[in-house]
């Protein structure tokens, strides 16, 4: 627990106004934890109440949205924009449509927003929003009234040069489509309001690959630094199957790696031969089905039921991209125990705190979410400068940038670990490397 007596007096106040937000708790916590070297050498942080302005959103909207089905039957579901710190730039972070969405999810993914966009050296704040809408199982027309719904009230708290959301969870680009034709209508302007857009209406080559691409960026930047080895010929396990899980899967494959395992919310499939990634592309990306499927159409393949179950499965590497707290420490025991050397979060916070402290004790390399994952945002800033220029680049280009950023994001983290006397841990390494660009834009800029 926190020994800093500044940061114990903040989170026990944070936790008292926030009681049962567990998710977004954890969030602060983790980072405070990585944060007490650094605080402890600066006072001037307590006197200026940077912790404490940290910890409290600068605004949030919780809104109703109205909608109705294919039937005629009306449904009401709740949305969220919550909008974290503009310290360094406009607000940027996603939008999730989840049925689990709630206030404690969309605080903790924007709390860590802050962090990962400081990160990625892009003038960006940290902010997240979405509703608890499932789009699983609804039809085009079904999605397309609850985005002009969700947009209709979002609408007046977002701008280009104020909150720049982009997809997440349950928001693609058929919802992010839905939700630039409402905003373009509402506003009577065109602008890079919304990331993720498509190619023909302002969006920008590479960002539906970008966070996968970017993950084994990282990945592949910690082992050859840390532990002197590549992707090539090492056997990876990959939670998910959504564009992170999928285009993690293509670039580590391109590495010489061999993807054995995926998952959905249902289970797993194990391909001992390798994930054929055209099927699994096929199954998710077009025709919205379960992961199920690629066991019915691989011969050699076969599918397990629970999707916790795929940590079971012997691996050197392993990238949890679905969801958070999907790795817990009986995981990592099992992880460890099967000789994996390295772990990649590509979803945000998927491991939990217990999980991640047991690989670092077991000298596991680790990349931690808030740098590992951070492709997917600093490729939403480079569609808003092409946005900004009216520009396109080239994929060639724009694959080159995220790859810059996403290596520049792992020399940060190791320097400012070096310099908090803990080398190599690459979570106290990537909060305080972010933290410290935040906190002196807020002691720049006074009180607001």
């Amino acid at each position: 627990m926190l020994r800093n007596r500044y940061l114990k007096e903040v989170y026990q106040g944070t936790a008292e106004r926030n009681r049962g937000e567990t998710e977004f708790l954890q969030a602060v916590l983790e980072v405070f934890l990585s944060l007490e070297p650094y605080v402890e050498r600066h006072p001037e942080l307590e006197a200026h109440g940077i912790m404490e302005r940290l910890v409290e959103p600068e605004r949030m909207v919780t809104f109703r949205v109205t909608w109705e089905d294919d039937r005629g039957r009306v449904h009401v579901n709740r949305g969220y924009r919550v909008q974290f710190s503009s310290a360094i730039g406009p607000y940027k972070g996603g939008l999730r449509f989840h049925p689990s969405v709630n206030a404690s999810i969309i605080k903790f993914l924007g709390f860590e927003q802050i962090f990962k966009n400081s990160l990625t050296s892009l003038s960006l704040g940290g902010a997240k929003g979405g509703a608890d809408f499932d789009p699983k199982g609804r039809s085009d027309g079904e999605v397309m009234r609850f985005c002009k719904a969700f947009m209709t009230e979002l609408h007046r708290h977002i701008g280009a040069n104020c909150d720049v959301p982009a997809g997440d969870i349950g928001v693609g680009g058929r919802e992010i489509g839905y939700l630039f034709g409402q905003y373009k209508r509402l506003c009577n302007n065109f602008t890079g309001v919304l990331t993720g857009k498509g190619l023909h209406y302002g969006g920008s080559l590479t960002r539906k690959e970008a966070t996968g691409y970017g993950l084994i960026y990282f990945v592949e930047e910690m082992l050859r630094c840390l532990g002197h080895e590549t992707v090539f010929g090492k056997t990876l396990v990959v939670s998910g199957s959504g564009n992170v899980a999928i285009y993690a899967v293509e670039k580590a494959t391109r590495l010489g790696g061999r993807v054995v395992a995926m998952s959905d919310s249902g289970g797993y499939i194990l391909d001992e031969n390798g994930i054929q990634l055209d099927v699994v592309k096929a199954i998710k990306e077009e025709e919205r089905g379960r992961i199920s499927d690629y066991a019915r159409r691989v011969p050699g393949s076969r599918y397990v039921e629970g999707c916790r179950g795929i940590w079971s499965v012997p691996c050197a590497i392993a990238l949890p991209c679905a969801t958070q707290n999907e790795l817990d420490l009986a995981a990592a025991r099992t992880l460890v125990d099967n000789g994996v050397i390295a772990v990649g979060e590509g979803a945000n916070m998927p491991c939990t705190a217990e999980a991640a402290a047991y690989f670092q004790e077991h000298r596991v390399l680790f990349a931690p979410a808030k740098a590992a994952n951070a492709g997917g945002v600093a490729a939403s800033g480079l569609e808003m400068s092409q946005n900004a220029m009216r520009a396109s680049w080239s994929f060639e280009q724009v694959e080159e940038k995220l790859r810059d950023i996403m290596v520049h994001i792992f020399q940060i983290s190791q320097e400012a670990a070096a310099g908090c006397g803990r080398p190599g841990d690459l979570i106290t390494g990537a909060n305080v490397a972010g933290f410290v660009k935040v906190a002196e834009a807020m002691l720049s800029e006074g009180l607001y």
